[in-house]
């Protein structure tokens, strides 16, 4: 398999994910794999402010081919989403990615992240 080339079963189950993620939070999510260029985290950024509403949106930049996994957040989804928490889903991924299941290391990574960004329940006083 190439580097970013998934079959359409894979990529159907990558887009549920990502539908399910933007429903649970009301956050964008977008996934790019294949090789990155220059500095990873750069080419990350520079991806994720291209975004129609980079400030609403995460992005996962994964690079099989060099082992890098980078995740960027907007300013509205930090509020909702600690730099521990995308440091954890890192991680989770990270495992995944090492067995060498990406698509379900995408998968419960884009969940993760979405559970974790979920605005919090308030409760209204009448």
């Amino acid at each position: 398999m190439g580097v970013g080339e998934f079959n359409s079963a894979e990529r159907y189950q990558i887009d549920e994910a990502i539908r399910g993620a933007e429903q649970v939070s009301r956050f964008e999510f977008s996934v790019f794999v294949g090789r990155s260029s220059g500095d990873p985290r750069a080419f990350a950024t520079q991806l994720h402010n291209s975004l129609v509403a980079p400030s609403r949106s995460i992005l996962i930049m994964l690079d099989p081919a060099a082992r890098v996994l980078e995740i960027v957040t907007g300013g509205a989804v930090r509020r909702n989403l600690s730099d521990q928490e995308v440091e954890l889903t890192t991680l989770q991924m990270q495992t995944s990615f090492e067995s060498g299941d990406l698509v379900g290391g995408l998968r419960r990574g884009i969940q993760m992240l979405a559970d974790h960004a979920r605005a919090p329940e308030t409760l209204h006083a009448e």
